[in-house]
């Protein structure tokens, strides 16, 4: 049984709802996050950590982790979830790929993270600025490993996503975010079996890159459709699955309809290892870019086990 904490009446006016103790953090002061942020305004840099209010980002930015969002910020949809600013984008800047790739050098990244707002107004959905950000990344800090976070490039053609597969992301993330019968309340600008279908086109072209998803619980999904979630995500071949509480940002955003206990977290992620995932992460705090570089070397590790598992020899 998955422990919850139902939110019950309260979260049916505009009063916040009080935080377990399980998913309170402290606020951020350390000397490494003061760094961070102060490279960030330096860059010209938006980034998730801040523009999502993620409740990690004392922790990522103390050791210097951020997660970059191109294109600007300000978002061409309003998910009922996201703090993003939603309104008409500003023009692309055609120096982000070089200064995101300057800071990365600065902080000595081994594994970096870029998202992006969606940009619904642009033709391609902003998915050249993608291909030039790892491009310039490669160039400039040819060591480190590199994640994407992408939107859905929904109504865009599929020369989108094939062109950042060809650019060679070390993983391709795009997040579900939840289950398909919350997606007209919680996500109405996109379509569940699209955002699948990208992942699919991402292992089609290129099944050497390793594919992210994660979603929310919290919302009022059933256990059941969360089980049905991570069977669509292994018949589309995704390796990593991540999940984590909802925090609602606002009073305006989709209300917590429970919080999930850390306890109920380790029975999903019981259930995703044993349908096949190479890689789970799932905690209240967790979050697509939390932990993101740990996660990915242990993914690798275990996708170089199984292959030679295969192969009829085990590892040294």
């Amino acid at each position: 049984m998955n422990e919850i904490l139902p939110v019950g009446p309260a979260a049916l006016g505009t009063a916040r709802v009080r935080k377990p103790d399980w998913i309170r953090v402290k606020a951020p002061t350390s000397p490494g996050y003061v760094e961070t942020k102060k490279l960030m305004r330096e860059k010209g840099l938006a980034t998730v950590c801040e523009e999502a209010a993620c409740p990690n980002i004392g922790e990522c930015w103390s050791k210097k982790h951020a997660t970059v969002m191109i294109l600007g910020d300000v978002c061409t949809r309003a998910c009922a979830f996201c703090n993003v600013k939603t309104g008409m984008p500003r023009k692309v800047d055609p120096l982000e790929p070089m200064h995101l790739a300057e800071a990365a050098a600065e902080m000595g990244l081994e594994h970096i993270v870029i998202t992006s707002v969606d940009r619904d107004d642009l033709p391609d959905g902003g998915a050249s600025q993608f291909v030039k950000v790892i491009q310039e990344l490669r160039r400039t800090t040819p060591k480190t490993t590199i994640e994407i976070l992408t939107p859905d490039f929904r109504n865009k053609h599929e020369a989108a996503v094939e062109a950042i597969v060809a650019a060679r992301p070390d993983v391709y993330n795009h997040n579900l975010e939840t289950v398909p019968r919350l997606y007209p309340t919680i996500r109405p600008g996109a379509r569940y079996y699209a955002s699948l279908r990208l992942l699919e086109t991402v292992k089609k072209h290129d099944p050497s890159i390793f594919t992210k998803s994660g979603i929310m619980l919290g919302l009022g999904e059933e256990r059941l459709e969360v089980h049905q979630v991570m069977d669509d995500m292994r018949s589309a071949d995704i390796d990593f699955l991540t999940m984590g509480q909802y925090l609602q940002p606002t009073p305006k955003h989709a209300k917590v309809i429970e919080f999930v206990a850390p306890a109920g977290f380790n029975a999903y992620a019981a259930i995703a290892r044993a349908k096949g995932f190479l890689q789970v992460a799932s905690s209240p705090l967790t979050r697509s870019s939390y932990h993101a570089g740990k996660d990915f070397a242990e993914m690798r590790a275990a996708r170089e086990a199984k292959l030679a598992k295969k192969a009829g020899h085990a590892p040294a």
